[in-house]
């Protein structure tokens, strides 16, 4: 005959949890892809530390007051900064990972990305994939620690301007005021006195019909941009071990 089990309560209440499990597992990932669809931003706490990293991508040309072309791929500033904002005010983050790949954009949202991941308390580590390039260059090194992949490339030029420009000796005064703000922030940020930035920025002898110069990853590290040559797996392992020393010192006091 044969034996017919009866479904105890304790065995509903873990089948009810499993699938409870299962529907907010299903809830975050699609948050998750959202979230980078939307903003390029995603949270990684699935690290065996458990830190909970904010992930942040500066890709494409960096959009300031203007919008750019509808089929350009943009970093918009008016979403990062609230972005970094409320990573500074949220306790439960230990650190960000910055990801970059851009050909640069406007100068003064640049600067003020730039200006705002250099004073998060929290741990940084920037990572630059494909190109740095012009006022990429700020933003990369504003973290605490920057990584370069050897194939990317990073680019330091004079600051251009579009549209009718005044040919008076005051309108050139305000574009090196512009370039000095630049080369100030990366000098201050970076292993490069101003001097030699300024040598770079204004090379004849690389950019076709331009002044400026073009840096590979390595390249980059030897003259003080960048700290390290590495991928994900040293940025993520350099910023862990920020996160820990962070760590060590809040529980010293």
């Amino acid at each position: 005959m044969q034996k017919i089990e009866k479904k105890t309560d304790n065995d509903s209440i873990r089948e009810n949890q499993t699938e409870s499990g299962k529907k907010e597992a299903l809830e975050k990932e699609e948050q998750q892809n959202k979230q980078i669809l939307d903003m390029g931003q995603i949270t990684l706490n699935e690290n065996a530390n458990k830190y909970k990293v904010e992930l942040l991508t500066i890709i494409g040309e960096v959009e300031g007051h203007e919008s750019a072309p509808s089929n350009s791929k943009t970093t918009k500033y008016e979403h990062v900064l609230p972005r970094l904002a409320t990573i500074e005010d949220d306790e439960s983050v230990d650190g960000l990972l910055v990801l970059l790949n851009t050909v640069g954009g406007d100068v003064e949202a640049g600067l003020a990305i730039a200006e705002m991941i250099a004073s998060l308390s929290v741990p940084t580590v920037s990572l630059v994939l494909g190109g740095g390039h012009s006022i990429g260059v700020p933003m990369a090194v504003s973290a605490d620690y920057s990584f370069v992949v050897p194939s990317a490339t990073m680019v330091i030029h004079p600051v251009r301007t579009n549209g009718m420009f005044i040919g008076v000796a005051q309108s050139y005064r305000n574009m090196e005021k512009i370039q000095d703000r630049i080369t100030t922030f990366i000098s201050n940020h970076s292993h490069t006195s101003q001097e030699r930035l300024e040598e770079l920025m204004l090379d004849t002898t690389q950019l076709v019909k331009d002044v400026g110069t073009l840096l590979e990853g390595p390249e980059a590290v030897r003259e003080g941009l960048i700290d390290e040559v590495g991928g994900m797996k040293e940025a993520l392992g350099k910023l862990y071990e920020l996160i820990g020393e962070e760590k060590s010192k809040t529980t010293e006091k």
